[in-house]
């Protein structure tokens, strides 16, 4: 992360800073200890920029690259990087989103798919809504004929703590429109597996 980041919101990150110096006085540390003393900063930074999500509109995102088009095939972009904060314990998860819409007159830039998985990362989530959330923006944005989502994921939740099962992923999936239809489904589940030269 780019500890240069700019702070939108001097005062809040302010007191985001003062409760990270007191939980680690709470964990027993010393925040006057060289390797902590920037800490409670660096991680004031650090968690604005992972829920900077919650000052973005991603339906403007979507908005500001939409362009009038005959194509009605299925458009996909896979493997899309993705990292958020469980709401639970705060702790990461991270993974791939997979994203297919069928146009119905409007199509939209493709780096405003990934975008759009930003935003909604960016903030404090579980997967199951995270999956929704993507799902619904693009549905009621783009109002194409159809729109399916699916996001595979590893928690630190489990892998660190708890059932400590460093191996398991996670996968959701989320479908509107013509993706209902078997074939559909069946053809974009098959696409986002495959291996292109």
């Amino acid at each position: 992360m780019n500890d240069n980041f700019d702070i939108q919101n001097l005062p809040l990150t302010e007191e985001i800073r003062s409760n990270f110096s007191h939980i680690i006085d709470l964990l027993g540390e010393d925040t006057s200890r060289e390797g902590l003393v920037k800490t409670p900063e660096r991680a004031a930074k650090a968690m604005k920029f992972l829920t900077e999500g919650y000052e973005k509109d991603p339906q403007q995102i979507l908005q500001s690259a939409m362009f009038k088009e005959d194509y009605n095939e299925m458009v996909i972009v896979k493997d899309i990087e993705l990292y958020s904060l469980c709401e639970h314990h705060m702790l990461p998860f991270f993974g791939k989103a997979h994203i297919a819409y069928i146009p119905d007159g409007q199509i939209v830039g493709l780096s405003k798919l990934p975008r759009v998985v930003d935003v909604f990362s960016r903030r404090l989530q579980v997967q199951e809504r995270l999956t929704e959330q993507i799902l619904d923006c693009i549905n009621d944005t783009l109002n194409p004929k159809g729109v399916a989502v699916v996001i595979e994921a590893s928690h630190m939740c489990m892998m660190m703590r708890g059932v400590q099962k460093q191996n398991s992923t996670t996968t959701t999936s989320g479908f509107r429109g013509s993706f209902k239809e078997t074939e559909t489904r069946n053809e974009f589940l098959k696409l986002i597996t495959a291996h292109l030269a």
